[in-house]
């Protein structure tokens, strides 16, 4: 290899380097660094990033330097690789980190919306189908707005009722099932 080609130079360096030579450091880095600025734009497509990770490289050649071998590939492309290199590694980083913020924000959504108290629709429609129920129960009979009402505020069987209230069996299930089909057909109207 010339000693005046530009590969001579810049292998030269990275021995240097090699040897934590900053001024070595230097002169590289304003060699390169403009071609090696470009590498990293077109990875990562920002140029605030890649400037990021341009210096991210350069602290990884400084550390790397030893373990360059000339006869496995040119400088230039070798550094390419490392800028490369630490270009994915930044997007890596930042969807990651961008995974993680969603995933936290996820949490914090469902501990918000899962809590112990009632979601705000629900109870809105509870409140709702309560005041329509309490109106359609205020249009049964007397006799079947008791019935329905002890059938289901107090879970009592159709016996129980007919023994409670001292009535006949058969007239209790009449109340209740005309009852249930008054309610049946005033909720429909609310629905």
């Amino acid at each position: 290899m010339n000693e005046e080609s530009p590969d001579f130079e810049l292998i030269a360096l990275l021995e240097r380097v090699a040897r934590a030579d900053e001024s070595a450091l230097k002169e590289l880095y304003g060699l390169t660094s403009s071609k090696l600025y470009g590498v990293a734009v077109r990875v990562v497509s920002n140029r605030n990033w890649a400037e990021d990770v341009l210096q991210e490289a350069f602290l990884n050649i400084w550390r790397v330097a030893g373990d360059y071998k000339a006869s496995l590939s040119p400088p230039m492309a070798w550094m390419c690789l490392i800028v490369r290199s630490r270009g994915l590694d930044f997007l890596r980083r930042r969807t990651t980190g961008r995974a993680d913020a969603a995933l936290e924000l996820d949490d914090v959504m469902s501990e918000t919306v899962e809590g112990d108290s009632p979601n705000p629709m629900d109870t809105a429609l509870a409140g709702e189908q309560a005041w329509a129920l309490h109106q359609c129960l205020g249009q049964l009979e007397n006799k079947q707005r008791e019935v329905v009402s002890l059938a289901y505020l107090r879970d009592l069987s159709h016996g129980e009722l007919a023994e409670q209230l001292k009535l006949p069996l058969g007239t209790v299930k009449t109340w209740i099932r005309r009852g249930l089909e008054q309610l049946r057909a005033c909720m429909a109207r609310f629905a």
